[in-house]
């Protein structure tokens, strides 16, 4: 049980500290609700399953070639950036009646957090690098029913801290006024836009 629990806590701590997802999920919440902001990080986890998926199938080497790696950074700069600037144009217009009005759509928000996570090359860099290293230990350490349960056990911890963050961003609307939404909005796109231009420094020093 102490090892389940710390595969749920390794989980945990890839989907807590701050980062574009957090971000995307607290402008969602503040905007259109809890179901918007777990959306967000629903799209996240099922782009953390993908990268699992490739784990297990041995692409880790391809990752290392600096051309993908270039690639990868330069498209979640694009992403990152495309958001952030979407997030900011809309905070000069919120009110607080907007977030009880129209709403994007739900696959709109699922979409967003996939593809920020699907291009976050520090993500990447967890499920690649030190997930690869976790799960090689594991498979001679365990049988296979065993390291279903402990992959099992990782995403638990994604899921509860996606469902905390919607949670406490769709908690805070009630307590807003206008201006703040507004100045929160802005922050979560400027958030986002800063976390792009690190990508987009990266692809520059890979390339350049």
């Amino acid at each position: 049980m102490s090892i389940f629990l710390s595969y749920v806590l390794l989980g945990l701590s890839l989907a807590a500290p701050l980062g574009p997802v957090n971000a995307a999920q607290l402008d969602r919440g503040i905007k259109n609700g809890f179901l918007h902001s777990w959306l967000v990080g629903l799209g996240a986890t099922s782009a953390d399953a993908v990268y699992m998926m490739l784990v297990f199938v041995g692409v880790v080497q391809l990752i290392e070639i600096p051309f993908i790696q270039s690639f990868l950074w330069l498209f979640g700069f694009f992403v990152l950036v495309y958001t952030g600037f979407e997030s900011l144009l809309g905070a000069n217009k919120m009110s607080i009646e907007m977030t009880r009005g129209k709403k994007e759509s739900h696959l709109k928000s699922f979409v967003s957090g996939f593809f920020i996570a699907l291009f976050n090359p520090l993500n990447i860099l967890f499920w690649l690098g030190i997930f690869g290293s976790i799960l090689a230990k594991t498979v001679t350490t365990y049988d296979d029913h065993m390291l279903l349960l402990y992959c099992a056990a990782i995403f638990i911890g994604i899921i509860v801290w996606d469902v905390t963050m919607a949670g406490l961003a769709s908690g805070m609307r009630r307590y807003l006024t206008t201006k703040l939404l507004g100045r929160i909005s802005a922050i979560s796109g400027l958030s986002l836009i800063g976390f792009g231009v690190y990508f987009g420094i990266q692809a520059c020093k890979n390339l350049f």
